[in-house]
């Protein structure tokens, strides 16, 4: 059978082992070439080719459910669930996503963008199937990184205390999540990768006992608590604890071969109450390159696969912002020892890799626990520290409550960095970076802050760390627009205030963050067709510079708002809250996220759906002045 035959999983069925090997390869060879020449997450899928296989050879996909946390490991799974033939426009606009979602095939089962959420899931749908008196499987993976998550360890809790609830948890344990895992945990389970699997000792001295004559068959009560004492000696430590929390410890096993998988995920089935299979995995496994560098390689944009280099851009790009928030945050606490980093196991992604290499007693990788990052934050703030918590848009979201109960209510000077603002691409709408203004804003004593450009970033920056409370800023995905760097004038910028960057009669147009360029770029085409604007960079949406706003808005007569992030609850919300207080009654445009989820294609792509360029901009303003526009060329 080749790979492209197979539309659904039952087919592994009656397979032999070599022909589910030789699946497995063509799995990673369809892997590699999809990824190689449009991007995409590499290491994790090709970390559990045999994992899938093997366990869908034991499950009965028409009932069975199983749960992929994070999702970006399950390339595999779509490959063999009926999307071969499209696997090639893997996040691609109108094409696969690099995550599960429910909408795109019945066998995804549950969506997530964001780790440690598939033993609650897994844990609900098994406690509902039982509800309904059904008798089905329920099968959730998760990574070893996935698992420092508080969530994964709450849902491990309440599963033990429900030893009459059937749920198996595959833990593909490859010592690293997106970077090297961190913690005690991870330290435990590097431990467990090395012993022996345990798990059928018992089960052999129970059936060496039961042939012997006097014993008839059947283990006594007094025998049968030997047996279970001999299972506590016979786990490893960590094994011992998921004992311990109730789960029965299964492995380790070689997450790479196929039998020893098979044999092992139904011996799992067997089992009555939660059952945590330890499966040991190489990430990258098969692609000598991505083996060595396994970060790297996480994830990667078209590359040669001969080579391992990426393709060339067709022009050079100007630093990404993660690269610039990296080295002005390093020159910082160089000269101020009390900044501290804080990742949420995103080093490579937020650049803090490179604060790392250079000032490793100032940084702090937590894992994921994004919760812990921010309280600990307000703990080390408590004691005179300057903590920068640099976590994605999308992913402070977790920490929301601790946000506001350990930090603002405390008014602690903790300095949120907001990495992945705004429109992300390629991951779609778990990642998509749309609602921390909204999210944010409605918090007392907090500063919210977004740059025009790399260079006002930078200032930006110095105001975080010297700012006496709580503050954030938000900032993009990719490359800065080009503008110079600062070589002097390193101070901090003046809380609340924005700046007029052009001047016009006709119309104020009020960019926020990444928007002020779309906007001055619409500016001139609008004075093409005899409109002028004045353009203000606001800089600040808390608190908002009202001053400059108020008398503007009242003065040109025609306001509009452009940001790039969600309409309700956002910036322009806080312009049209501000110009309401001042009992300014003029109209108002609101430019930005409409109430829909922005699923994943390119930045541009999407920036051009939402009707967000400045070309875009300028002729939604000129229909609505009614001024017929000319063709804008986009």
């Amino acid at each position: 059978m080749h790979l492209s035959e197979l539309t659904h999983p039952n087919q592994l069925h009656g397979l032999s082992i070599a022909q589910l090997e030789e699946i497995a390869r063509q799995i990673r060879e369809k892997h590699l070439q999809t990824v190689a020449t449009s991007g995409g997450h590499l290491g994790p899928g090709l970390g559990v080719v045999e994992l899938t296989v093997a366990l869908y050879q034991t499950l009965d996909l028409d009932r069975d459910k199983v749960i992929w946390d994070v999702g970006h490991q399950a390339y595999p799974h779509k490959l063999i669930t009926g999307r071969y033939n499209e696997f090639h426009t893997l996040r691609q606009k109108d094409g696969i996503a690099g995550y599960l979602k429910r909408c795109e095939s019945k066998f995804d089962h549950f969506g997530a963008g964001h780790a440690s959420t598939s033993i609650s899931a897994g844990l609900g749908m098994a406690i509902a199937r039982d509800m309904a008196g059904e008798n089905y499987k329920v099968v959730s993976i998760i990574g070893d990184g996935a698992m420092t998550g508080g969530m994964a360890l709450e849902a491990i809790n309440h599963a033990g205390h429900l030893p009459d609830t059937n749920l198996m948890v595959v833990l593909n344990d490859n010592d690293m999540s997106i970077s090297p895992n961190v913690g005690a945990l991870s330290r435990y389970l590097n431990k467990m990768r090395l012993s022996p699997p345990m798990q059928f000792l018992t089960d052999n001295i129970e059936e060496q006992v039961k042939h012997l004559p006097f014993f008839g068959g059947s283990l006594s009560p007094e025998l049968d608590r030997v047996k279970e004492g001999m299972k506590r000696l016979a786990v490893s430590k960590v094994g011992a604890v998921f004992e311990e929390l109730g789960f029965t410890y299964m492995g380790p096993v070689d997450g790479h071969n196929i039998k020893e998988l098979i044999d092992i995920f139904r011996e799992g089935h067997k089992q009555k109450g939660p059952v945590l299979v330890h499966v040991a995995t190489t990430k990258g496994k098969g692609y000598a390159i991505a083996e060595k560098d396994q970060v790297g390689y996480h994830a990667q944009n078209p590359f040669d696969l001969a080579t391992g280099k990426a393709k060339p851009a067709s022009k050079p790009t100007p630093p990404s912002y993660s690269k610039v928030f990296a080295e002005t945050l390093i020159t910082l606490a160089e000269n101020d020892p009390r900044i501290v980093a804080i990742t949420a196991a995103m080093a490579t992604g937020t650049g803090l890799d490179k604060f790392q290499a250079k000032l490793p007693n100032q940084y702090v990788d937590v894992g994921i626990a994004e919760q812990h990052a921010v309280t600990m934050a307000a703990g080390m703030a408590c004691e005179g520290a300057r903590p920068v918590v640099t976590i994605y848009s999308t992913f402070l979201q977790r920490a929301f409550d601790q946000v506001i109960h350990d930090v603002c209510i405390q008014d602690l000077p903790v300095f949120f960095c907001m990495d992945r603002a705004g429109v992300v691409g390629a991951d779609g709408p778990t990642h998509q970076g749309m609602y921390d203004i909204a999210y944010l804003r409605c918090i007392p004593n907090l500063t919210i802050m977004a740059p025009k450009d790399e260079a006002e970033f930078q200032r930006m920056l110095v105001t975080g760390v010297t700012h006496p409370g709580p503050i954030a800023v938000r900032y993009p995905r990719g490359s800065g627009v080009g503008a110079p760097l600062l070589e002097a004038g390193w101070e901090p910028m003046p809380i609340g205030k924005g700046e007029v960057l052009r001047t016009g009669d006709d119309l104020l147009l009020v960019g926020y963050g990444t928007m002020v360029y779309p906007a001055m770029q619409a500016a001139e085409i609008l004075s093409e067709h005899g409109i002028e604007a004045t353009v203000v960079n606001a800089r600040f949406v808390k608190p908002l510079d009202t001053e400059l706003i108020v008398p503007l808005a009242q003065k040109i007569g025609r306001v509009v708002t452009i940001e790039e992030g969600c309409l309700m609850g956002g910036f322009g919300s806080a312009v049209l809250e501000a110009l309401g207080d001042a009992g300014v009654a003029v109209p108002v445009t609101r430019l930005g996220v409409p109430d829909i989820l922005v699923e994943h294609a390119t930045p541009s792509q999407s920036m051009q759906s939402l009707g967000l360029t400045g070309p875009q901009i300028a002729d939604r303003l000129l229909t609505q002045l009614g001024r017929k526009p000319e063709m804008a060329a986009v």
